[in-house]
């Protein structure tokens, strides 16, 4: 079967066993703080295991796309080296919240396995949980063994440990044990040899876990204690491309159609074979599952960045560049070509690779050339690091610095210290990247203690779209130690007006009184497993009181004009540019909102302009809120609503509508875009490749704006002349400074010429050389104008400049091409080795170099050295 088929065999399957087909939930995590990527098929549906909602049909299955590589499960420096770990990877689950449990889970698993996809039985080991001897004191898991005997024989049931069988979604929260379904696809000669139930979990790549039945029955609390869970769940997951690789008769997921058209196009463009090679099929299987995590990161809306979820997605493009560079010998951009290939495999389960295809290719191509520059300039930097050491044993913490400082990955640093007879010290560059690590853990640490329940309340009410003030009671709270923000307590109200951060607005600040005067501070407001929680720095004194909450009614009415205002922006830029503009990211608060979209070159003067005053237009029109709440989504995009990439919606939306603009949204808003006063463009740049950002202000933020302009206009007047006309008295400013420039441009001719005529005299031959050293006063233009006059009047000339400019020191190496060509000087290593006398470094060409430093004083140093090249 190809692959297309045996995903959609799964979802039928399970389908027919009253299961709703869902769709997969963005890669890409944004209302969930303790994960950056869904990393396991379960995490869309958090919310019905804590209990917190309930689905509308408690059985649902699906195919997820799932992200792993970093916390817990982290699976990235297996990834090409083996044949089965993948970074991105799809994994197929069926669901039951509180309604089936073992038995169904089982018996259908082997139903679909065996006579389904007639996977032969005598190929598949199962395990079950051992139990545990620690502080859990949990037992075998009797259920499962005994549904377990009455489908396989004994001989092919195993017994595992709480690392093997017991899954846990984190440090809190649900867990239970699981069973395992293993499938052994050696060759009958090596079955023999070995029994196949020897190898399970030992990390055979033919002998592998292709399915995981989690039994959600524990909830794990804050002290590390378990209790039951209210109701029972299944959580089911089954690695796709692993299936893909047992039902099409393989022995890798890479020979498996998921990977094969990726493969054949990087063999086409590096021109290398898949086969004979294993260091190129460990670089081409990196590649080609890279180019997957990569893309699909993008089109659910996350950018390669330097930060958060952004730095891990660069860190994986990088790790294939690389990879391609040192194994395939790339050294242009080329993996932004694979993205075609699987946009053709995977566009039609995944339709988002087909509409952000070239967003896709353009930011990854960017990427790509990036960091080939930055490959480039490292190769220099390492060059220097190896000529200038003392010894043949390269420091960690220089080695740090290339990879911290300059992006240099530390594998390449240490391959091309071996090629070069130098050792890296390892342990060293260990040691600095723990510290690194540490530093950012002790910034970020965050512990969490267990909810405490005050109040039972089935589903928490928002009624932030209509009220900023309401009564409230503490349904539940925990205390929380942050190292950066200290200890908060986090609340969670029966009802509240507060807006949680979502859809680019920043959650609501505010207060929540008590009846006897009580106040407390509301420092923020976020959303978490579908629970509003109200960050502060205390709890009331009676946690079980009525209390009021009131939302800071200015910080909420000018964030509500900010979100409003990119709708129209988003409306201006698809009407002015082209309705191939999609919004990629925005932030929405009090002071200002900024908007990311698709578009590839930069705005012009006019276009801005055009946009403003579209926007503008549309806040004098006074347009009306027109809002639905609750309807379902295919009809709110019948009526022509904008959907956004990247989000994720359920069956009932919420549409946005201001006059033409329409959009899904849940954020707050204006009653009549004339609230919003004015709107106002202060800044527009490139974010990536294809990806443009607009800032801009309205309402009293604005206002501000345009009396600071008044003010800065009123004391240039004053400082003008002609004050009446202040364009005018600058352009004449121009014209002077632009005629006294000339003036010193002419001044410092004649120095030079006077200066050159003085060093004539000053050149002396040593050994066929003309050799010049001295202290000049001139400016780096100046010197190096010098240098190649002085070059036209003398053969085989070899010179040395030095010079004091703003308390910095420059050295300027000049020597004649012909003589660079005949000999062994080169000014780029002399600069470099002379650099240490000014305490600084730098290069350049064979002929001509410069490098500056901070030590002046060290310049008559280096010219006296200078020589020392001739004497060799």
């Amino acid at each position: 079967m190809k692959s297309q088929e045996i995903r959609q065999q799964f979802l039928e399957f399970f389908k027919s066993k009253a299961h709703s087909i869902v769709p997969s939930a963005p890669m890409v995590i944004k209302d969930d703080p303790t994960l950056m990527f869904t990393n396991a098929g379960m995490n869309q549906f958090k919310e019905f295991f804590l209990g917190n909602s309930e689905p509308k049909n408690s059985r649902l299955t699906d195919t997820q796309k799932c992200l792993r590589v970093s916390g817990k499960h982290n699976d990235l420096e297996e990834v090409g080296h083996d044949t089965y770990h993948h970074t991105m990877f799809e994994m197929l689950g069926n669901w039951s919240f509180g309604d089936y449990f073992k038995k169904e889970a089982i018996s259908w698993a082997w139903e679909l396995l065996t006579e389904v996809y007639k996977i032969d039985p005598e190929t598949l080991y199962v395990s079950v949980f051992e139990g545990s001897e620690d502080a859990d004191q949990l037992g075998l898991d009797t259920e499962a063994l005994e549904l377990w005997k009455k489908i396989v024989p004994e001989e092919r049931i195993i017994f595992g440990n709480k690392k093997d069988n017991f899954w846990e979604m984190g440090d809190q929260g649900p867990c239970g044990p699981c069973s395992e379904i293993h499938i052994d696809i050696r060759s009958e000669e090596e079955k023999a040899k070995t029994a196949g139930r020897d190898l399970v979990n030992m990390d055979h790549p033919q002998v592998v876990e292709i399915w995981n039945l989690v039994f959600m029955q524990y909830n794990r609390k804050a002290n590390g204690s378990l209790e039951d869970l209210p109701a029972r769940h299944i959580d089911t997951g089954m690695g796709f491309e692993r299936l893909c690789m047992v039902l099409q008769h393989k022995k890798s997921n890479y020979d498996t159609d998921v990977f094969t058209p990726l493969l054949s196009k990087i063999e086409k463009i590096t021109q290398s074979t898949y086969g004979p090679s294993e260091e190129k099929n460990i670089a081409m299987r990196v590649i080609a599952d890279h180019v997957r995590a990569v893309s699909f990161s993008i089109a659910d809306g996350q950018l390669p960045s330097n930060t958060g979820a952004g730095y891990v997605i660069r860190r994986i493009l990088r790790r294939a560049i690389r990879y391609g560079f040192t194994f395939l010998n790339t050294k242009e951009a080329f993996i932004y070509k694979l993205v075609p290939v699987l946009s053709k495999q995977m566009g039609a389960t995944f339709p988002e690779m087909t509409s952000q295809q070239t967003l896709i290719e353009n930011v990854i191509r960017e990427e790509e050339q990036s960091f080939l520059r930055t490959l480039d300039q490292g190769l220099v930097l390492l060059e220097n690091l190896m000529q200038n050491s003392e010894s043949k044993t390269i420091s960690g913490e220089k080695a740090f610095e290339l990879y911290d400082t300059f992006g240099f990955p530390i594998d390449l640093t240490g391959l091309i210290l071996r090629e070069n007879g130098y050792e890296l010290d390892e342990k060293g560059f260990e040691a600095e990247l723990k510290k690194q690590k540490d530093r950012s853990r002790a910034a970020t640490q965050v512990s969490a203690g267990d909810w405490t329940e005050i109040k039972a309340v089935n589903e928490q009410a928002f009624i932030g779209y209509d009220e900023l003030e309401s009564s409230a009671y503490i349904s539940r709270y925990r205390r929380v130690d942050s190292k950066k923000k200290g200890e908060l307590y986090q609340l969670v109200l029966d009802q509240t007006p507060f807006y949680p951060e979502g859809g680019g607005q920043v959650g609501d600040k505010g207060m929540l009184m008590t009846a006897d005067g009580e106040t407390i501070k509301v420092l923020d407001t976020k959303k978490e497993n579908n629970l509003i929680i109200h960050f502060t720095k205390k709890l009331p004194v009676n946690p079980e009181a009525e209390i009021k909450a009131i939302v800071n009614y200015r910080e909420r009415a000018n964030t509500a004009g900010n979100h409003t205002a990119t709708h129209l922006l988003h409306q201006a830029l698809r009407s002015i540019l082209g309705t191939h503009v999609e919004q990629k990211g925005s932030m929405v608060n009090d002071s200002y909102l900024r908007f990311d979209f698709s578009h590839f070159s930069k705005l012009t003067s006019e276009e801005i302009q055009k946009v403003e005053n579209f926007v503008n237009a549309r806040i004098r029109e006074s347009l009306k809120l027109e809002e639905q709440r609750n309807t379902s989504y295919e009809s709110a995009l019948e009526q022509g609503a904008i959907a956004l990439f990247g989000e994720k919606y359920g069956d009932s939306v919420r549409a946005i509508k201001f006059g033409d603009s329409m959009e899904l949204c849940g954020g707050t808003h204006v009653s009549k875009t004339s609230d919003i006063w004015y709107f106002k463009i202060t800044g527009e740049a490139a974010v990536a490749s294809g990806i443009r950002r607009i800032e801009a202000i309205t309402g009293e933020a604005a206002m501000q704006y345009f009396q600071e302009q008044a003010s800065t206009l009123s004391e240039i007047k004053n400082g003008l002349k002609n004050s009446n006309d202040p364009v005018k008295a600058i352009q004449n400013l121009q014209e002077e400074n632009n005629e006294l420039k000339k003036q010193v441009e002419s001044l410092l001719r004649d120095k030079a010429k006077a200066l050159k005529a003085e060093l004539r005299t000053e050149v002396e031959n040593i050994n066929g050389v003309n050799f010049l050293s001295k202290k000049v006063d001139l400016d780096a233009n100046g010197i190096k104008d010098l240098a190649y006059q002085l070059g036209e009047e003398f053969d085989d000339l070899y010179i040395l400049f030095g010079t004091e400019q703003n308390g910095k020191a420059l050295l300027s190496c000049y020597i004649s091409k012909r003589l660079v060509e005949k000999s062994d000087l080169n000014a780029g290593q002399i600069v470099r080795e002379l650099g240490k006398y000014i305490q600084g470094g730098g290069g350049g060409q064979a002929f001509f170099a410069t490098a500056g430093g901070k030590k002046p004083e060290g310049i008559d140093e280096a010219l006296q050295h200078a020589k020392d090249y001739l004497n060799k």
